[in-house]
């Protein structure tokens, strides 16, 4: 190993890039939430903030100030990693990309001082302000890709497996009992497995952010409950025309030679019927709401089933990166449930849910590469090798976090979301850095699972901020 690769791939190069890439992921969202909260009216000097260190009970205030003192910290954070980096002859990217993000903070810092200055950092100044953020964030976070994909991966990592076609492999289906109130069981219960129930709480909780960010505590009982029955049908609809398009292959791959149709549970008409049946249930829920959510109602079952099953899944390795519009669209039908057209952070927070499905199913991906191939899904580890898939999980993660900073620009979230932003994602940034360290089944498992975690909070958070710190609640309980 050379003096080069040693210290892109030292435990301890690593964490201080890891810590610097989330300290100006916290400088961005922080600059967001300052400027939804208009906290930068309350302290028009700059750097410090005369006359009001004695008010720091203000919440604006302590934004404010915090903003600018998290400024100085990564700041120092930046100039640190970079020295390093160059002292240490690091790897040419990762030395360019940190000069590159150093070069850019002192143009950030007189942004914000103008913004400070001048009351806040609206119109064009707050786009240019928030995408300098962001252009840092993004290049310590190649830094830190190209850090570890320069140390972890070997030459083996960087190939497609040798025979990415399906191969053999000795599936273990479930016995099935040959009839009696055992069996009876077993058919009801394929039915709802048949439904992808793990799908339906994330997918719903995706709804109910998208509709507490168009209304607040203004949503109704009856369009909430709707709009749920309504996404729990369709989404039981789209996993059971799932399993009856891959019922064949399923039957190949050991993750799911055990599904209802797979070991001929249940009769593929019987199946179809089924599927029908919820998809019609679906569209009258969202009909009784308005039109334009049964049509994206619709859409999304579409999607899902045809699209991506049928169309993407088994021909292209961006399957997942495109498939994942499918799980997008229930943050349009939330908004449009509620307001009957689709606005701007709805539009927001599906580019959140569409860039996080890469991060998340590539970790599936890894954990289940062999499997994929047997099913012949030309899935990026099985394509392009492990390696690939791995930087991908951080690209795709960067990606995110950038959309969750914008989403926070373009509603009125507030500090609740940051935090469980940040503070979510660097979990999340852990468990993806430990994948690249690890290389194991087991590790990928762990990735796959904090982006779980990451997206389930973050989305909790926007519905706790929209719905329980909403201005007029907060004024009405006098707070």
């Amino acid at each position: 190993m050379t003096a080069e690769t040693d210290i892109e791939g030292g435990n301890s190069f690593t964490t201080l890039l890891a810590v610097t890439a989330i300290g100006a992921y916290l400088l961005v969202i922080l600059g967001a939430t300052n400027a939804v909260s208009e906290a930068a009216s309350t302290c028009g000097t700059w750097p410090a903030c005369e006359g009001a260190l004695g008010a720091l009970e203000e919440p604006q205030l302590a934004i404010a100030i915090g903003h600018r003192i998290a400024a100085l910290l990564v700041g120092g954070l930046v100039l640190a990693t970079t020295v390093l980096a160059v002292r240490r002859a690091s790897g040419r990217r990762v030395r360019a990309a940190l000069l590159f993000a150093l070069a850019l903070y002192p143009v950030q810092i007189g942004l914000g001082a103008i913004a400070a200055t001048s009351g806040g950092a609206t119109g064009i100044l707050g786009v240019f302000h928030l995408g300098l953020g962001l252009t840092i964030f993004a290049s310590v976070l190649a830094a830190l890709a190209w850090s570890l994909d320069a140390r972890t991966a070997s030459a083996e990592d960087r190939e497609p497996m040798d025979d990415p076609a399906p191969i053999e492999g000795e599936a273990e289906p479930r016995d099935i009992p040959a009839g009696g109130v055992a069996r009876l069981k077993l058919v009801v219960l394929a039915y709802f497995r048949m439904t992808k129930p793990r799908l339906m709480w994330l997918l719903c909780l995706v709804a109910a952010a998208g509709m507490a960010l168009a209304a607040g505590p203004a949503i109704s009982t009856r369009t909430f409950l709707l709009t749920m029955l309504g996404g729990v049908l369709a989404i039981g609809a789209s996993g059971t025309f799932n399993n009856v398009l891959e019922r064949d292959v399923d039957q190949q791959m050991n993750r799911t030679a055990d599904r209802p149709l797979a070991v001929d549970l249940i009769p593929v008409r019987n199946a179809i019927a089924f599927g029908l049946v919820l998809a019609l249930a679906s569209l009258g829920a969202f009909l009784a709401i308005n039109r334009l959510a049964a049509v994206l109602g619709l859409v999304a079952i579409a999607y899902y089933s045809v699209i991506y099953t049928v169309l993407l899944k088994p021909n292209t390795v961006q399957n997942t990166v495109i498939g994942g519009g499918a799980g997008a669209l229930p943050a349009l039908i939330g908004w449009a449930a509620v307001t009957n057209e689709i606005g701007i952070p709805a539009l927001a927070l599906a580019g959140v849910i569409f860039l996080w499905t890469p991060a998340h199913f590539y970790n599936l991906a890894l954990a289940y590469k062999e499997d994929y191939a047997r099913g012949g899904f030309p899935m990026l580890p099985v394509v392009r090798g492990e390696a690939t898939a791995r930087r991908h999980v951080l690209w795709y993660l960067g990606a995110t976090l950038a959309a969750a900073a914008i989403l926070g620009t373009v509603s009125s979230l507030g500090p609740l979301f940051a935090l469980t932003s940040v503070v979510a994602g660097g979990v999340f940034l852990w468990a993806a850095i430990r994948l690249h360290q690890e290389q194991t089944e087991s590790a990928a498992l762990r990735s796959f699972h904090a982006s779980n975690a990451y997206l389930g909070l973050v989305l909790v958070a926007i519905v706790v901020d929209a719905l329980l710190l909403d201005a007029a609640v907060l004024d009405a309980i006098g707070l």
